[in-house]
């Protein structure tokens, strides 16, 4: 019998991180590409070789025993690191090639993609890219966690660790009915905002954040709408179709929302509210270098 202590493997750690974060074994064997026999397993091994349950399974839920929560962080760190580890190696040259996992928001990707994706292809056809879209904060977690290597959202990130590379600016755009009294204006102030029945995106988004920063402008307030919940851009724009109230959207999802409707819109006077999007990626990366050539191509692909 050996006297080596018990060394678990990669393979096992993420089984039990991946079956932790997700509470659900099919769920974890397939984010991992493996099977649920084989997850099972290394996850019992991993139990046998520390001599602690991690994770108390029955045929309804999985929960996640005292031991396995006293021991997730670490588990999750040692994973993390690990694609770290991948990720350095394979931007040792600093090159913008091979895979790239790039996290968007979902107000910015459906606009955006459009333009990037055709550029990258052919300024850089050895690069296979994987676009992951969801809201800033699991951006965010995925980043620190090496599940993607860069993120394109609303800075500052305010999150210690990253780096950010500014790309473009874009202004808020007024969405209204088409008989509004507002229509076709150019010069809006926020206080025109007071009094606006305002529709927002659910909690979660930061353009909600953005915008009830500029609703706190306006000296008398703003009606936000705090019953209607939207997660797309697409539904807050039918809800003003709808007579509901009224939206602001970034310029670039204007003439797309827009496509299909008689909405108006209504423009700030210079300078206009809005906000700064650019690229934010960990601050140990070794793909620096191909992140600044990614931001050249980002801001060519936006005009």
């Amino acid at each position: 019998m050996s006297d080596q202590p018990y060394q678990p493997t990669l393979a096992q750690l993420r089984a039990f991180v991946a079956v932790a974060r997700s509470r659900h074994f099919g769920t974890a064997a397939a984010k991992l590409g493996v099977s649920q026999p084989s997850l099972s397993q290394a996850l019992s091994s991993l139990e046998a070789g520390l001599g602690v349950q991690l994770v108390e399974r029955s045929t309804r839920k999985v929960l996640i025993t005292e031991a396995g929560t006293a021991l997730l962080e670490q588990a999750s760190g040692i994973v993390s690191s690990a694609a770290e580890l991948v990720s350095s190696a394979a931007g040792l040259t600093g090159e913008l090639r091979g895979n790239l996992r790039l996290g968007m928001i979902p107000t910015v990707a459906p606009y955006r993609l459009p333009g990037l994706l055709p550029r990258l292809r052919a300024d850089v056809p050895d690069l296979a890219v994987t676009v992951v879209e969801d809201q800033t904060a699991r951006l965010l977690e995925a980043l620190r966690a090496g599940r993607i290597d860069v993120a394109m959202l609303a800075l500052p990130a305010l999150s210690s660790g990253l780096g950010e590379i500014p790309l473009y600016d874009e202004d808020f755009v007024l969405v209204v009915p088409p008989d509004h009294p507002l229509a076709g204006r150019d010069d809006l102030a926020a206080d025109d905002l007071t009094g606006l029945p305002l529709l927002l995106l659910d909690e979660g988004h930061c353009l909600r954040d953005q915008a009830l920063d500029l609703c706190r402008q306006a000296e008398s307030g703003v009606d936000v709408i705090g019953d209607t919940r939207a997660a797309s851009l697409a539904t807050i724009v039918q809800c003003v179709s709808g007579g509901l109230g009224v939206t602001l959207l970034p310029e670039p999802a204007v003439s797309v929302e827009l496509r299909g409707t008689d909405l108006a819109t209504a423009r700030f006077a210079a300078p206009a509210p809005g906000r700064r999007i650019g690229l934010v990626y960990r601050g140990s990366s070794a793909k620096t270098e191909g992140f600044a050539k990614l931001a050249e191509i980002a801001r060519a692909a936006a005009g």
